[in-house]
């Protein structure tokens, strides 16, 4: 197969034994013609589109939403509980014991610094951004069949809705597509790309059109889940520049300029070649984020934060059933509330597998299948909940005390106000926008060169004319998804994600199948079976021809040459 590096041909392996691989390269070094212009082509169409004609755009993308919704809802939802389902079947199953790399092989970083990783995965702009204005959204107004707002179990139901949108349901959609190129990139050897993980299924058709194809979409999903980040940093930005230096609202041209300001930010990170820098700044970043946490925590309802981590871990466990379950057969309204969140949600976590994917298997080499899931399941699920424990709790615990920050002008602005009801709220405030500024460069550069990997037949460093392209690309969509909310621009963000996401639902399904088939071949599970077969032979052979009284020995079947 194209790509792959495999035991010379006059030696064929036996299928139980472990063979030696190495991470392959592409047999073409260069851009993948097909893939990459016809991507480039469909992303500047796009463009034009919405710059020429936003509000055309917008009717389409609205008509698209409801149509999604109506059809296809289910799927969003029933896929995101399946996965989760599928990764624990995985760990505790009989492939939970197989590596991700040889079978003598060690984990390629110790645990605590995997652990360390994964924390630093589980952060970013969703958590900025929604650590205040989804708790307190939920608090205000109770998700649909939960109860009138203001009820006794407001805060409860606030939280658990919160978590899970947050923590396993994700987290096992990222492990879904992380596991598959893990595997197959050092169990395999095959090629660091989407359409590889596609071989155990597709066989040498993945290495063709449908291969283009998977990759095609894989781009197009990590294009508006990366513009979607883009566009909420923007935002919360702008938010906190206007209440910051208290210029008041502004239009459109300010959003634009920062997003411009990021994009160019993230390109020339992207493309310097200066990675020990940003993986600084990003640590740093990390610290910046502990820091305005505990800062919240100790200046805040230090025990009512507390209170509510059993709390919501409890009511969470209770309500998964029911949350799992909600789709829009419940009426138009439960319809209206999940485009606004969960299909929302599980759509954009959709569009972020192939870069956090690929992040999560490039740190898990020699991990078994098992310790993969418990760590990619636990460790960022439980940055979540303390994270929005602290910062959810410190918004519900002030709109019960008497400041309405429900009531905020915009859900961007929720956070910055929570904050001014503490000390020093201005510096707070100026340290939440550098956060949400290195969270998303550190994140979106990663992004383009993901996208820049896949045009280029999964390259390890792309091109710079590549990843600037698919950079630009971003901060443009971006745009224009911005544009296409108009006074709303949130919507717009939501309903052009979902709906670029769906395509990639059908692709996730199919590598869960492969992964499966992939692994049941696998020299372990092999070995595993012969193993069974042999003893249970000998067993039976052995109480027939010696009762109790016989032992096993190891030996060539003497009708082996016959």
């Amino acid at each position: 197969m194209a790509g792959r590096r495999t035991p010379p041909p006059d030696v064929i392996p036996h299928p139980a034994l472990d063979v030696p691989v190495e991470v392959a390269e592409p047999e073409k070094s260069g851009v993948d013609k097909l893939v990459f212009g016809v991507t480039a082509l469909i992303a500047i169409g796009f463009l034009v589109w919405g710059f020429v004609s936003t509000s055309s755009l917008a009717s389409v993308s609205s008509d698209s939403l409801t149509l999604t919704m109506t059809n296809a809802g289910w799927l969003f939802v029933t896929t995101a509980s399946a996965f989760v389902v599928f990764v624990i079947w995985l760990a505790l199953g009989k492939f939970g014991n197989i590596p991700l790399g040889r079978d003598d092989e060690e984990p390629e970083f110790r645990t605590v610094s995997w652990v360390a990783m994964m924390f630093s995965a589980g952060m970013g702009i969703g958590l900025m951004f929604y650590g205040v204005s989804e708790p307190i959204s939920h608090f205000a107004t109770p998700p649909p069949g939960t109860g009138e707002a203001g009820n006794p179990e407001a805060a409860q139901t606030a939280m658990a809705t919160t978590l899970f949108h947050w923590t396993l349901h994700p987290w096992a959609i990222y492990a879904v597509v992380g596991l598959a190129i893990a595997y197959g990139v050092y169990r395999k050897g095959r090629l660091q790309l989407i359409s590889s993980a596609f071989e155990p299924l597709l066989g040498d058709r993945a290495n063709g059109p449908w291969g283009k194809v998977i990759d095609m979409l894989a781009i197009f999903a990590t294009l508006f889940g990366s513009a979607a980040s883009l566009g909420l940093g923007a935002l919360q930005i702008q938010s906190g520049l206007q209440i910051v230096a208290g210029i008041g609202e502004v239009g459109n041209s300010v959003l634009i300029a920062i997003i411009a300001v990021l994009t160019v930010a993230f390109v020339l990170s992207a493309v310097s070649g200066v990675a020990k820098g940003i993986q600084w700044l990003s640590n740093i970043n990390m610290v910046l984020a502990v820091v305005l946490a505990l800062f919240v925590f100790i200046v805040g309802p230090t025990v009512f934060m507390l209170n509510l981590v059993p709390t919501s871990i409890g009511t969470y466990v209770g309500d998964l059933p029911m949350m799992s379950a909600r789709t829009s057969a419940e009426g138009t309204e439960t319809r209206d509330w999940l485009a606004g969140w969960t299909v929302f949600y599980w759509a954009w976590w959709l569009s972020w597998t192939p870069f956090v994917g690929m992040f999560i298997a490039r740190i898990s080499r020699g991990r078994t299948i098992r310790q993969f899931v418990t760590g990619v399941l636990l460790v960022p699920s439980l940055v979540s909940l303390v994270w929005f424990c602290i910062f959810g709790g410190a918004a519900i615990h002030l709109q019960k005390t008497g400041t309405d920050i429900a009531g905020a002008a915009t859900p961007e602005s929720q956070l910055f106000d929570t904050l001014a009801a503490y000390p020093a709220a201005t510096a707070a405030s100026v340290l939440v926008m550098v956060l949400v500024a290195i969270f998303f460069v550190s994140g979106a550069d990663a992004a383009s060169i993901v996208m820049g990997s896949l045009s280029e037949r999964g390259a390890l460093e792309p091109s710079k004319a590549t990843v600037i392209f698919w950079g630009v690309a971003t901060g443009a969509v971006a745009a224009v998804m911005l544009l296409v909310g108009g006074e709303d621009a949130l919507s717009g963000l939501q309903t052009i994600t979902i709906v670029a996401a769906l395509p990639f639902v059908v692709v996730m399904v199919g590598l869960a199948v492969a992964l499966v088939k992939d692994l049941s071949s696998d020299p372990m599970v092999v070995r595993r079976q012969y193993a069974l077969d042999a003893v249970d032979a000998a067993v039976v052979a052995g109480v027939t021809e010696h009762g109790d009284d016989f032992v096993i020995p190891v030996e060539k079947d003497p009708n082996a040459d016959a």
